[in-house]
């Protein structure tokens, strides 16, 4: 008797979050969660993980055939692509046909892990947050490094400054594999040089009217990281 007082105990402290685990950091939440999903193998399979359960979620590219099934398993009603719009490329075109055929929204977005971004490039990337129907997914080749990024951003544009460390969390090495190389590293700086510079104005505000890679450059250059990033996207 002991023994399942224990045990419904610790089951008491695996509620949902919805029920209130606040008292938790970010990693027991996001472990309690992962081990409700249930994992099935597609998910193990393509890097799949919940950004904000049953409302964003993230992933690899969906390789070897199997992506009609991974994105009707789990509910997904419209993807972002973070690789672009490519239609002379095979993965590109079955997934926009996939997508097309099952009834889910594609939007297309580029990022560039060593690049930084240009304005223009993170309108699009938040046009697409706000347009696709939930729950939506972001992907883009591996869903480690792009993905991250974007999925930090996703946290702070719909849920505020104050989420920053939940964001920062989507850079984890596990279980997202986010493993940076050298020329990686401004990804997980950006919100930093954003947070200082919006001085409490939205995130999605601030990119839209007043961010510029060049000044993100000449900060990361400041901080003694200039190998952080290999230039601006769209620039020589």
């Amino acid at each position: 008797m002991h023994r399942d007082k224990r045990i419904a105990g610790r089951m008491r402290l695996q509620r949902p979050a919805s029920e209130g685990i606040f008292h938790q950091s970010v990693g027991d939440v996001q472990l309690v969660l992962e081990a409700r999903q249930m994992r099935t193998p597609l998910n193990i399979l393509y890097n799949f993980h919940w950004v904000v359960p049953g409302d964003v979620a993230r992933s690899a590219q969906a390789y070897l055939g199997f992506l009609k099934p991974f994105l009707a398993s789990n509910g997904i009603k419209a993807m972002i692509n973070l690789r672009g719009r490519h239609p002379s490329w095979g993965w590109w075109l079955h997934e926009e046909r996939v997508c097309r055929l099952s009834g889910i929204a594609h939007f297309d977005a580029t990022l560039d892990s060593r690049h930084l971004p240009s304005r223009a490039l993170l309108m699009t990337l938040f046009d697409a947050f706000d347009a696709a129907p939930r729950p939506f997914l972001i992907k883009c080749s591996g869903g480690q490094d792009r993905t991250s990024f974007a999925a930090a951003l996703y946290i702070v544009h719909r849920d505020g400054w104050s989420e920053q460390g939940k964001a920062r969390a989507q850079f984890a090495r596990f279980p997202y594999l986010h493993f940076p190389k050298p020329e990686q590293h401004w990804l997980q700086q950006f919100l930093d040089h954003a947070h200082a510079e919006a001085s409490g104005a939205p995130l999605s505000a601030w990119v839209r009217g007043d961010y510029d890679p060049a000044r993100l450059a000449a900060w990361l250059e400041a901080k003694g990281m200039g190998g952080s990033f290999k230039g601006i996207f769209g620039r020589r």
